[in-house]
């Protein structure tokens, strides 16, 4: 699976925020930007943070969810699941992958879970600025 970039095309202008997935919804994603770092929000409702499972690898940030059908295949066990006349509410996995900026500062990656939403913060480097280099005489 090749990860967009999530930053050279969304803060650009377009009005898309480009990922790769497989997911049967989509959870909802907001980024946006200050001074020191990439703010990423995903509204994850019915999910708890054991549930999630985030990585980062090669620049790529990649967010995950477990299927809840597990879970509730376990539950059948202990046991019977009532007969459904109408079942609307289903619980999915996901996963979506975000090409992360050069200017991050990956070990300084955080995150938390709270009310449904994920929060991933993404410290960004601080800028170096140019400095002059002295040229010796032979």
């Amino acid at each position: 699976m090749n990860a967009l970039s999530l930053f050279n095309d969304w803060l650009n202008g377009t009005d898309y925020m480009p990922c790769t997935g497989s997911y049967n919804s989509v959870p909802n994603v907001d980024v946006t930007k200050d001074k020191d770092s990439y703010i990423l929000d995903m509204d994850l409702p019915g999910k708890t943070e054991a549930d999630i499972d985030l990585e980062l690898s090669d620049n790529i940030l990649t967010i995950s969810s477990k299927a809840e059908e597990a879970k509730t295949e376990e539950k059948k066990a202990e046991k019977e699941e009532p007969a459904y006349l109408i079942r609307e509410r289903r619980f999915s996995q996901f996963r979506r992958s975000f090409t992360l900026p050069s200017d991050i500062n990956e070990e300084k990656i955080s995150a938390d879970f709270k009310n449904g939403v994920l929060r991933v913060r993404i410290p960004r480097k601080t800028e170096l600025l140019p400095h002059k280099i002295q040229i010796k005489s032979a």
